[in-house]
């Protein structure tokens, strides 16, 4: 279960954090306005808060593994929203950033 849990607090911060850029990114370069910054501002705060209930103690073991996270996420998020289309070396580089994730964060210590 706690595998399961941690698993669950990555997709939900992901979701926070690239979503909290995401929108911070249409406000600014896409001249959406403040509303859509503060949105992004607010999501990216939420993501703080995530990051805490993850299962280990260890900050600096759940922000590494977080960053494997955050590239698998990135390219997820823009193939839904910005209709990117990442090739096979995107793919490669994003399974070897999750499988770097899972060693660093599930391995038996």
């Amino acid at each position: 279960m706690t595998i399961a849990k941690s698993v669950a607090l990555f997709a939900v911060a992901a979701l926070f954090e690239i979503g909290g850029a995401w929108l911070v990114w249409q406000g600014v370069r896409e001249h959406r306005g403040w509303i859509w910054i503060g949105a992004g501002v607010a999501a990216l705060g939420a993501y703080g808060f995530v990051a805490t209930m993850q299962p280990d103690a260890n900050f600096g073991r759940i922000l590494a593994a977080y960053g494997g996270v955050f590239v698998a996420g990135s390219l997820i998020w823009g193939m839904v929203a910005d209709g990117f289309r990442p090739d096979r070396w995107d793919v490669s580089g994003a399974l070897i950033c999750l499988l770097g994730m899972a060693v660093i964060m599930y391995a038996p210590r």
